[in-house]
This record gives structure tokens, sequence and C-alpha cells, in this order.
């Protein structure tokens, strides 16, 4: 008797797990998908609502050691103009994983549109300089590219809640991106001062970008 119950009981504990097995793989898959629709399909980093608001926690929980670094392609219509929108891509992609691999694991990435990223680390203050001398030297690597090498450019600002006297998100991208644009072309790492967090802007982005110009508009 007690031989014949236990198939009947092993039947009624599949019974009540198939729906819950069903259910934690339909909640991953569902999650999987919510967090693709936040990244940026080419290059994997996050689109600019998901970038920010990883960002502000960040600087909520540590404000003491966090490095906001705005990063812009140089003369990337001639690259895409000279080697083909492809070539574009691939230039695009190394950016965000260079970006992602320097920020490490407790670090965001963003693509704010085009050719233009975001990236936030935690790094001690002691280490910050010698940490984005590296970040410079790696952004400046060509890209393989089909056998060959593509050249590749990166202007970069740093910006952090010590030099810029505030840790509100919106005034760390504004002076970082004002520092960025300052040593244009550079190949440097230009880190941003108060000033920089007092130049004008159009929704948060500096004058003087193409398209700021036009009235609630901003590049």
């Amino acid at each position: 008797m007690i031989t014949a119950l236990l198939p009947r009981k092993a039947l009624r504990i599949t019974a009540l797990a198939l729906p819950l097995a069903g259910w934690t793989l339909h909640s991953t898959v569902l999650h999987h998908r919510l967090t693709q629709a936040h990244r940026d399909p080419l290059t994997g980093a996050w689109r600019r609502t998901a970038f920010t608001t990883r960002a502000q926690r960040l600087l909520d929980r540590h404000p003491g050691d966090v490095v906001l670094v705005l990063a812009d392609a140089d003369r990337f219509k001639a690259l895409n103009d000279r080697h083909g929108h492809a070539a574009g891509d691939a230039a695009l992609t190394a950016i965000g994983t260079r970006l992602a691999e320097w920020a490490g694991p407790r670090g965001a990435v963003g693509r704010l549109g085009g050719d233009e990223f975001t990236v936030i680390a935690r790094i001690e203050p002691r280490h910050q300089e010698l940490r984005l001398e590296h970040l410079a030297r790696q952004m400046s690597r060509p890209v393989p590219y089909e056998g060959g090498l593509l050249p590749l450019g990166v202007s970069l600002g740093a910006a952090t809640p010590a030099a810029v006297r505030s840790t509100d998100l919106p005034v760390l991208m504004r002076a970082a991106d004002a520092a960025m644009y300052e040593g244009k072309h550079g190949g440097r790492v230009v880190q941003a001062v108060p000033s920089h967090a007092r130049v004008p802007s159009v929704k948060g982005r500096r004058c003087g970008r193409p398209g700021t110009s036009l009235v609630g508009k901003a590049a």
C-alpha cells in the first residue's frame, strides 16, 4: 500500500514544481529582456536613463572615491567616410569595451548617443590620476579591423565631487563635458575644476556643441 502511494505523491510534487519552475524560467527571461532593453545593442553600454540611475546611486553611496568621465571619439565622421560604417561600429564597440574594462564590475558605462560615452568608476583619490593616465593610453590604441588597424582618438574629460564641489550628477557631467572639449584632440584626460561646472549649458550640455543653439535641443 505504501509502495503504491509513493508514485502518486511524487506525481503531486512534480505537478506542483512544474508551474514554479516555469515561472522561475519566465522571470529569468523577462529580467534578461528588460536588462537588454536598457542597453545599447552595439556596444553593450547602458542607455542614458539606465546609466543615470546607476551613476547617481554610486555617487550617493561613495561620493569620496568616484570619478566620472565623458568620452568623445575624435574625427569619427572622417573614420566612417574613409573606412565605412562597419569600421565605425568596430571603433564604437572598442570604446565601449575599453571603458567597461577600465571601470570594472563596480562601475558603469553609458552611451549618450552617436560617438559619445560616459563612464563612472570607484577609484580611491590617491590612485585617480594614475588610473586616468592609463585610460588615456587605452583609448588611444588602434582598433583591430579586417586584418589591419583602425586609428582611434578619444577626447576625455573627468570630474570628481571633490574637484567640482558637487555630488549632483548633471553638474559633474557638465563639468566633465566642458573639460573634455577644452582638451579636444589632445590625447589626454582633462580634469575638471569648479569653473567647468559653471560653463553655460543647454539641458546640461555645454553651449557651443552642435545643436545647442537650437531652442529646446542639445547635441
